[in-house]
């Protein structure tokens, strides 16, 4: 094409459109008060899928920003390769958004909840999972197994509801380790007495009808259980088989699609003891890459399921798409 011709059919399409304006101005007017009003973002409160015999739901008790991401991720390196490696994956570099996504499991006997999510009004936008359970078509009083993976607010601050068990019918299952250190003592003291006073009201009550795990512990058939220490003392991760079909599901071993996993040994602020936690996130998802099977993590994106190979000296994070339908 001539640049003439080029610069002929710019100015026909202009004056066409000029035309046009002229011509239904009215009608353009009109439209225009018409206009609807924006609704914010938004998102699907749960994603569902099948493993084998079992049924997955990933539900969303919400999420939350903050406007850093070395206060949380990458505290022992500088700056500027925080920075450089939000740059690289199209993140901001002051600014990132994290979620919250228990899981159910529906093994075709029992329904499995892994964690309860925040205590609604904890944060403005957080603490909807009985919402979103009942948006997937399940009550709380339908929940037969809760499971703990470790006992950081966010975990458990929706075993309750209005004083009472917010899951009615449900027995209990956590670590014997992580429930061992939050129950002693000596942590209603010092920097622990506020997370032990909220594992005092939250999840000791429940002890007569808890079952204690440690590494290798059946949830029911099919979920054992994993050691997966460092975040917390005694932080599980559970293993999840059915008919052949795999899932890790991670709790809080990685706790961002990049930081964490693309730089296993950076310090994030999360994790109690951080050179155990870095150990961990190499084990834990060295396997799951090895093997090739997927992992959902409570502060993944939303749906929070993918899978990870290795790179350079850490992962890669996959969302999963159709890998599961």
């Amino acid at each position: 094409m001539s640049q003439s011709n080029s610069l002929n059919r710019r100015g026909f399409f202009k004056a066409g459109l000029a035309g046009l304006a002229l011509a239904g101005s009215s009608q353009i007017t009109t439209a225009a008060h018409a206009a609807a009003p924006k609704k914010g973002p938004a998102g699907g409160q749960f994603h569902r899928f099948n493993l084998g015999g079992f049924e997955v739901t990933t539900l969303r008790d919400g999420s939350f920003s903050v406007d850093t991401v070395q206060g949380i991720f990458g505290q022992d390196q500088q700056l500027s390769a925080v920075e450089t490696l939000a740059h690289e994956n199209h993140l901001p570099k002051n600014r990132m958004t994290i979620g919250f996504a228990p899981v159910l499991v529906n093994t075709g006997s029992e329904l499995v909840l892994f964690d309860t999510g925040n205590a609604p009004g904890r944060r403005p936008g957080a603490g909807h999972l009985v919402h979103a359970l009942e948006a997937s078509g399940i009550s709380a009083g339908d929940v037969d197994v809760v499971v703990i993976t470790h006992m950081h607010g966010d975990h458990i601050g929706g075993m309750l509801k209005d004083g009472k068990a917010a899951f009615p019918n449900a027995r209990y299952v956590t670590g014997q380790v992580e429930y061992d250190f939050w129950t002693h003592p000596d942590r209603f003291a010092g920097e622990t007495e506020s997370r032990a006073q909220l594992v005092k009201d939250n999840v000791a009550r429940f002890a007569d009808r808890m079952t204690f795990l440690n590494g290798g512990g059946a949830v029911a058939s099919g979920i054992e259980a994993v050691e997966a220490f460092g975040h917390t003392p005694g932080h599980m991760a559970f293993h999840i088989e059915s008919n052949g079909q795999r899932l890790m599901l991670c709790g809080d071993a990685a706790n961002h699609p990049v930081f964490s996993l693309q730089r296993p040994d950076w310090h994030v602020k999360f994790d109690m003891d951080k050179a155990a936690a870095a150990a961990t996130r190499k084990k834990l998802f060295g396997m799951v890459a090895a093997d090739r099977i997927g992992f959902t993590g409570y502060h993944m994106p939303f749906p929070a399921v993918g899978f990870v190979d290795t790179k350079d000296q850490g992962f890669r994070y996959v969302p999963a798409s159709y890998q599961f339908s």
